[in-house]
């Protein structure tokens, strides 16, 4: 395993504090303002922010170091939730092992699919991982609905027999916790702790920290992955895959356990999903599940550590907050406006906001790919260089002026 770097902590511990402090960082502006629309430092989008990063991550590790693109991977998400609820249902309410389970059983699917599609490269395996998927989601929904019950979906009722928990008392449904209830005051997930601060109001929420730690270690294991020889292999894999092979390396064992890698970071995901709301659904293994932790990985940057993350919190931040804003919120906001102006510019951004907050989306996306291929990663680079770029001072009078000699016509 290769030592870190300078550059490699620094980012590590930005990371690590932007994570932690994201309910203050994501909360800038004062409840009852107009801009407090904007505000994203609530529990239930943090946690969605974090999961999926972690879920952007581990499909990092495939597709921005292999160059394998999987559009199967909502099958690991969906597994990891279903696994997770049922270990709700038959041995606790504790997190841990459910989410230990929802890892090991995403991991023996990514096997199986894994050592079947890798025997196809290109778009053959994307066919074969966009299979695979639509398989599970139909099984889940239609044909193992004695386990995943169908439609309505897999979730906790007061009969399950949680053997080590006990029966449940009170007529009312248990919470998921990192502790049992009686320790510690009931070490609940949905457990919140408000902070007022004058007109600003802060909610630090025992889900998402477990999240938040989580998808810290989630994403320095990556780090780690990157720098490794084996990172580097599978970087040798994605630039020149036949040429590793005629060389006499057997690159199979490295991509299959890159698949099984990613796959694991998925049913992580979906452990964590599931922790926070003890419901499994069939919709987790859809396509466009799968499709959107692809759009999350381009759109920060494949293949850079910290892109799949801002993705992520990219993608779910435009869902959940782009899609509020309706006619009403529009009003309000060019109410300063005359009537028939307020209604025409209002008409105008209707269309990008409310329900088409996916068309602002894919316009965005298609600027960054078409702009900055290496995604918002490349432009944040690109801003950064600006400002480190310094003047060129003007050669003075009393300078000599060296001319740059002639190149020969062979060179």
């Amino acid at each position: 395993m290769m030592k870190i770097g300078l550059n490699d902590r620094i980012l590590m511990l930005v990371v690590t504090l932007a994570v932690l402090l994201a309910p203050f960082l994501l909360q800038p502006f004062a409840e009852g303002t107009a801009l407090a629309q904007f505000n994203a430092g609530y529990p239930d989008l943090l946690q969605r922010i974090v999961i999926f990063s972690i879920f952007a991550i581990g499909f990092n590790i495939l597709f921005g170091l292999t160059g394998y693109l999987s559009f199967g991977h909502a099958a690991f998400l969906g597994v990891g939730s279903y696994s997770a609820v049922w270990m709700f249902k038959l041995l606790s309410m504790n997190v841990i092992p459910g989410i230990l389970l929802a890892m090991v059983m995403s991991g023996l699917l990514a096997l199986l699919i894994g050592w079947i599609s890798l025997r196809r490269s290109g778009i053959y395996f994307s066919i074969l991982t966009l299979a695979f998927a639509q398989m599970s989601y139909n099984l889940a929904y239609s044909v193992l609905t004695q386990f995943t019950n169908g439609e309505t979906g897999l979730q906790i009722r007061l009969s399950d027999p949680r053997v080590l928990d006990g029966a449940a008392t009170g007529g009312t449904l248990p919470s998921p916790n990192i502790l049992p209830p009686s320790l510690v005051n009931g070490f609940e997930m949905r457990d919140t702790y408000q902070l007022q601060l004058g007109d600003w109001l802060f909610q630090f929420n025992t889900g998402y920290y477990l999240a938040a730690i989580v998808m810290i270690l989630a994403f320095y294991l990556s780090l780690r992955i990157f720098r490794s020889p084996f990172g580097l292999m599978l970087r040798a894999v994605k630039t020149n895959q036949t040429r590793l092979n005629y060389t006499g390396v057997n690159t199979r064992p490295y991509t299959l356990a890159a698949f099984v890698i990613s796959g694991m970071y998925a049913g992580l995901a979906g452990g964590l999903l599931a922790s926070m709301d003890p419901l499994a659904g069939a919709e987790r293994m859809q396509w466009t599940v799968g499709g959107e932790v692809v759009l999350m990985t381009i759109l920060g940057g494949a293949g850079t550590l910290i892109g799949p993350v801002l993705g992520a919190g990219f993608i779910k931040y435009f869902e959940n907050i782009f899609s509020k804003i309706n006619d009403t919120v529009l009003h309000h906001w060019f109410g300063f406006m005359p009537a028939s102006l307020q209604d025409f510019v209002v008409a105008l951004v209707h269309p990008f906001v409310g329900k088409g907050w996916q068309l602002t989306l894919g316009l965005i996306f298609m600027a960054v790919v078409i702009f900055l291929p290496g995604g918002l990663v490349e432009g944040g680079q690109k801003i950064a260089a600006l400002f480190r770029r310094k003047p060129k001072k003007p050669a003075g009078p009393n300078e000599p002026h060296h001319p740059k000699t002639t190149p020969h016509v062979a060179e």
